[in-house]
C-alpha cells in the first residue's frame, strides 16, 4: 500500500461551509464551487467521506454516487451533520447507503458525523443514538448482500475530555479523530492522539485535518498545518493510524495557503511504502 491510499477527502455540498448561518463565526473567504469529485481530484486524493450537511443531498444518492465510481473507496453518511435534522426522530440514512452499496461497489461504509453529545436528558445516551441502535445499525452493515461494510463515527477533541464513551467503542469499526482547534491546541496533539488511541484499543482510527482555522475563524499558517500534517503522516508510518482525512472540498478552491501546501505535500508523499 502507498502512502496515498491513505488520504481520505471529507466530501460535502459545494457552498455548504458559506451556507449555513450558524457558522458565520467560521468566516470562510471567497465562494467554494468545488463539489466533492472535483475538490478530491484537485488535491489528488483518491477515497472520499460523502457527508450530508444541512439535510443536503436528500435520499437517493445515486447521481453523487455516479459522481464518485471513479474513486478507490467512498464511506456514505447515515445521519449527516448535526444542522441535519431529518433523522432527529431517530431515523436514518441507513437503507439508503445500503442500496448505494448495492450499486456502486467502491462504497466500503457509513459514517455517523457529529455523533456524540451530552445527554438530551438525566440519564440519557451521550450520542444521538443508543448502543442498541448502534449495535442494530452496524449489524445491518455487516451483513450488507453487496459486501460487508464498516460502521465509521465522529468523535472530536471535546468529546473525549467531557463524555464517558466506553459502552460505545466497542461497537464501531472505525474511529475518525477531529479538533476544531481553538487555539494553541498543536502543543497538545500527540497528547491528545495518544489519550484517543488508548480509548481505542484494537481500533481502526483516522485523524481529521482541517483546511481552515473553523475554531477561530482564520486561516491556517503554513507551519501550522505542516506540523499537524507531519504529526499524523508519523503516526501512519507507526500503525497507529490508518490514514487523514482533509476537510474539505468546500475549502479547496479558496485560493488558502494551506490547501496549496496541502495539495504539494500530498504530491510528495503519495507515492511512500506503507
Amino acid at each position: 500500500m502507498k502512502m496515498g491510499d491513505c488520504f481520505w477527502l471529507w466530501g460535502q455540498d459545494a457552498g455548504s461551509h458559506h451556507a449555513a448561518s450558524a457558522n458565520a463565526s467560521w468566516k470562510l473567504p471567497g465562494t467554494n464551487k468545488m463539489g466533492p469529485d472535483d475538490g478530491a481530484k484537485f488535491l489528488g486524493i483518491k477515497n472520499i467521506c460523502r457527508v450530508v450537511m444541512l439535510g443536503k443531498p436528500e435520499p437517493p444518492f445515486d447521481a453523487e454516487s455516479e459522481k464518485l465510481k471513479d474513486f478507490d473507496k467512498v464511506v456514505w453518511s447515515i445521519v449527516g451533520d448535526s444542522g441535519s435534522t431529518r433523522n432527529d426522530d431517530g431515523g436514518s440514512d441507513l437503507e439508503e447507503v445500503l442500496r448505494q452499496a448495492g450499486n456502486y461497489p467502491n462504497i466500503v461504509g457509513g459514517i455517523l458525523d457529529d455523533f456524540f453529545r451530552a445527554p438530551q436528558k438525566p440519564g440519557g445516551h451521550p450520542a444521538r443514538y443508543s448502543v442498541e441502535d448502534i449495535v442494530a445499525m452496524r449489524r445491518k452493515l455487516r451483513s450488507c448482500p453487496a459486501r460487508p461494510l464498516d460502521l465509521e463515527v465522529v468523535v472530536y477533541k471535546r468529546n473525549i475530555a467531557s463524555l464517558d464513551l466506553a459502552e460505545y467503542w466497542p461497537h464501531f469499526d472505525v474511529v475518525t479523530y477531529w479538533n476544531m482547534r481553538t487555539g494553541g491546541e498543536l502543543d497538545q496533539l500527540s497528547d491528545d492522539l495518544d489519550r484517543m488511541i488508548g480509548l481505542t484499543p484494537h481500533k481502526r482510527r483516522l485523524a481529521g485535518c482541517y483546511l481552515w482555522n473553523y475554531g477561530q475563524g482564520l486561516p491556517l499558517t503554513i507551519p501550522q498545518i505542516s506540523r499537524e500534517v507531519h504529526t499524523y503522516h508519523e503516526r501512519i508510518k507507526r500503525g497507529e493510524l490508518e490514514g487523514i482525512v482533509f476537510c474539505s472540498n468546500c475549502c479547496a478552491d479558496l485560493g488558502l495557503e494551506a490547501v496549496d501546501w496541502v495539495r504539494g505535500w500530498i504530491k510528495e508523499v503519495g507515492g511512500e511504502n506503507v
